[in-house]
């Protein structure tokens, strides 16, 4: 528990300071198009750094590392980390050019919608422009993060993404007044966010006897494992890519507020499943990745079982939560400032959906790196396939077919079915190389969790207690969301343990062995 209790809390400063950013995102822009234009020109580069960071090379590269770590020692380890930074160097450098001179097209291609208001589509452009070099340090610092993790370093690497959100969070404040054009005060805390996110994580990489430096001897085994891995990965992810441009270009001809009301929405739904199922999936990467190189394939089951059961003892209560609750967390976080009552009622719309996803997303998350570990990112790569073909179907029956006319809120609803789809064929899989056993110990941490998580509904909705303590404004919500969330895990927890759910009971063992 101690990597994952690690990686979790670093990640939850880190999304804590994630909400402080949206939140203030939503008091200063609210859904207006300056908002709409910020999140699609920041989500442009974000596609290529899915393919160069956390999506495809990272991924790829932590099993091929690891394997080289354990199998030839350090020097050799630095070597392939040195020509891996060089590589992925001079390829952003690349991209990051053509990004800003076909901005435009870029922009086009996803949000069309946006040539429609006037100023609209040109403010987008130039958002675009001045972001992509943000792609360089944040693919940059994935990599270190990579290599962070496989020496078993995952404290710095979680906290690192907290750099970014403290950068956005001071551009805000600070600048918001000084530009003649308030929202381009985003683009100063993009920036510097990116850049601190590399720099946070060098020291660390330094004292463990690595280093950053160029080496251009690409003929190496290890880059073409590497590559390898990456080729699927890639189409996998390019199929994920033209789903996030249909659903954006559809968002993005649903009005004003239609894409800032589906990000809004993600952010909340993103906070348990970044904290809980990301933090899980991380620790579980190289962990698994050197199993398999050793062969160890009962401590490589035990280890699948594990997470997956933790995953669902945190994600299920959480689920339940947005679901059902989510008006009074939307209320708490955003309704203030250029946010307002309508605003909230969409977000909410959409966080349902979202919400009826989570487990599933979070389940990919987790099981997704498994198939990393035996070098093969050409099976999950079809199931990305699928399920994003599922996706696009999905979206465009959802939001255009006149009998159902869900939309924006219709691609959350997309992205929760396809995200079930995708969880489904990942077990199946995992299923056939043995790696899934004891069917019977997952049933039971599903049925107990989901009881655990009927009984906190079940109080939260039926106290008769009023737990903002009288209090009024931001104070009273803020108190009252903690309370009514403090006090509805603790029914969970409580309830878990008495079923004798054996998660329930690691925050006692971890207690037990620290005093």
């Amino acid at each position: 528990m101690g990597s994952v209790s690690v990686v979790s809390g670093a990640t939850a400063i880190s999304r804590v300071l994630g909400l402080v950013r949206v939140q203030l995102m939503a008091s200063y822009f609210g859904a207006s198009m300056a908002a709409d234009a910020f999140f699609v020109a920041y989500r442009i580069p974000n596609l290529f750094r899915d393919l160069f960071a956390e999506g495809s090379l990272s991924t790829a590269f932590v099993p091929v590392f690891k394997k080289t770590l354990v199998a030839e020692g350090q020097k050799r380890a630095n070597e392939l980390s040195a020509r891996m930074f060089t590589l992925l160097f001079l390829a952003l450098v690349g991209t990051v050019a053509l990004g800003i001179i076909f901005s435009s097209t870029f922009v086009y291609l996803m949000a069309g919608g946006f040539a429609d208001v006037p100023g609209k589509f040109e403010l987008t452009v130039v958002l675009t422009r001045w972001l992509f070099p943000y792609l360089l340090f944040i693919s940059l610092s994935a990599l270190l993060m990579g290599i962070l993790n496989s020496y078993g370093k995952f404290g710095i690497p979680a906290l690192a993404s907290s750099m970014f959100n403290i950068a956005m969070i001071l551009s805000m404040v600070f600048l918001y007044e000084v530009f003649e054009v308030p929202v381009y005060c985003l683009i100063v805390g993009v920036l510097v966010g990116g850049i601190g996110q590399f720099a946070i994580q060098v020291p660390t990489l330094y004292r463990l006897g690595s280093s950053l430096r160029f080496d251009f001897n690409f003929k190496d085994k290890g880059l073409k494992a590497v590559g390898k891995l990456m080729a699927p990965m890639i189409i996998g992810l390019s199929a994920t890519r033209v789903n996030i441009f249909v659903a954006t270009l559809l968002a993005s001809m649903q009005g004003g507020g239609a894409v800032s009301y589906l990000v809004y929405a993600y952010q909340l739904m993103h906070f348990p499943q970044g904290v809980f199922a990301v933090a899980i999936g991380t620790v579980a990467l190289p962990r698994a990745s050197e199993f398999v190189a050793n062969n160890d394939f009962t401590g490589l089951a035990k280890t699948v079982r594990s997470a997956t059961r933790m995953m669902l003892f945190l994600i299920i209560p959480s689920a339940v939560y947005l679901a059902l609750f989510n008006e009074d967390l939307i209320n708490a976080i955003y309704l203030r400032g250029a946010f307002n009552a309508t605003d909230a009622a969409e977000v909410s719309r959409a966080l349902f959906w979202y919400s009826l996803g989570l487990p599933a997303l979070s389940g990919v998350r987790v099981l997704t790196p498994i198939f990393y570990a035996f070098s093969d990112s050409k099976t999950p790569m079809r199931y990305s396939v699928i399920s994003v073909v599922a996706n696009i179907v999905l979206a465009l029956a959802l939001v255009q077919a006149p009998w159902v006319q869900m939309g924006f809120a219709g691609l959350a609803a997309a992205t929760s079915a396809a995200g079930w789809l995708n969880l489904i064929l990942l077990i199946v899989g995992l299923n056939r190389r043995k790696v899934i056993s004891g069917a019977g110990q997952y049933l039971e941490s599903v049925i107990k969790t989901t009881l655990g998580a009927v009984a906190m509904a079940l109080v939260m909705y039926f106290q008769p207690f009023d737990l903002s303590l009288g209090m009024t404004g931001l104070l009273g919500k803020a108190t009252g969301l903690m309370l009514t969330v403090g006090s509805g895990a603790v029914v969970y927890w409580l309830t878990t343990l008495a079923l004798g759910l054996s998660e329930a009971h690691r925050p006692l063992n971890w207690l037990s062995r620290k005093f």
